[in-house]
């Protein structure tokens, strides 16, 4: 498979400290990576880094073999990496479509003909148009997160990262928010996704990566990773799955 994402020797942190200590890994293009471990295992630093959101103190970021360490947020999203947090990932305050404008028109700098949807964007979330007009404040909270992805979505991304998907969501919300997931997969997006739902996600992904204390610890398929007991219990807890 052809390498999408490359991260080599990342370090990253806040303060004095490095959470990140070391980080090797691989995205493989149009493949679905999930990035599982304990809380406190650097899960969300990691992907804030590749985002640009925290700089990388060691190492190097590659897209498609293009370095993404000197580009800003704004133009790593141009570059083809989209990225969706946890919290704080719509406009509260503003309606659905503007919400989608802002993402076409001012995060990717494409105008175009002016249109904040495309029909392609529509046919993979159907529900968005009913709500057009309503404040993303006034949505539920997996309506939110739909919002959330296909604003990343609108930018057309080669990589989508996604920072806790399904937190907060009830199971039915939490399927729909991994079907959602597979599908935009198979529409040619590679997918990098951090979760503490690890069982849920690891049965959509192709790879596993499990951190704990800064640096990777296991890197395989995920539906061998997800039958290692052992592996659950050392670095997820036994609750965890």
């Amino acid at each position: 498979m052809t390498e999408i994402l490359r991260v080599s020797a990342l370090h990253a942190g806040y303060g004095a400290g490095d959470i990140l200590k070391g980080i090797d890994v691989a995205l493989e293009k149009g493949r679905i990576v999930t990035m599982i471990g304990p809380n406190g295992s650097g899960k969300s630093t990691f992907v804030k880094t590749l985002a640009g959101l925290l700089p990388a103190r060691q190492g190097t970021i590659e897209l498609e073999g293009a370095p993404l360490n000197d580009l800003t947020p704004p133009k790593r999203v141009r570059a083809g990496v989209a990225y969706v947090p946890q919290e704080y990932n719509v406009f509260r305050n503003l309606t659905v479509l503007e919400n989608l404008k802002i993402a076409r028109e001012f995060m990717a700098e494409k105008r175009g003909n002016g249109k904040a949807v495309d029909e392609e964007l529509v046919a993979l979330f159907p529900e968005l148009p009913a709500h057009f007009g309503k404040k993303a404040g006034n949505l539920s909270g997996g309506q939110r997160q739909m919002l959330a992805f296909a604003c990343a979505l609108a930018v057309q991304p080669k990589v989508l990262m996604l920072d806790e998907p399904s937190a907060g969501l009830s199971p039915l919300l939490m399927k729909e928010v991994f079907d959602k997931v597979k599908k935009v997969n198979e529409r040619g997006v590679s997918i990098l996704m951090v979760e503490q739902n690890a069982r849920e996600a690891l049965r959509i992904s192709d790879t596993c990566i499990v951190l704990a204390g800064g640096r990777v610890r296991s890197c395989g398929p995920a539906d061998a990773i997800l039958g290692m007991k052992d592996l659950n219990k050392l670095y997820l807890g036994a609750d965890a799955l």
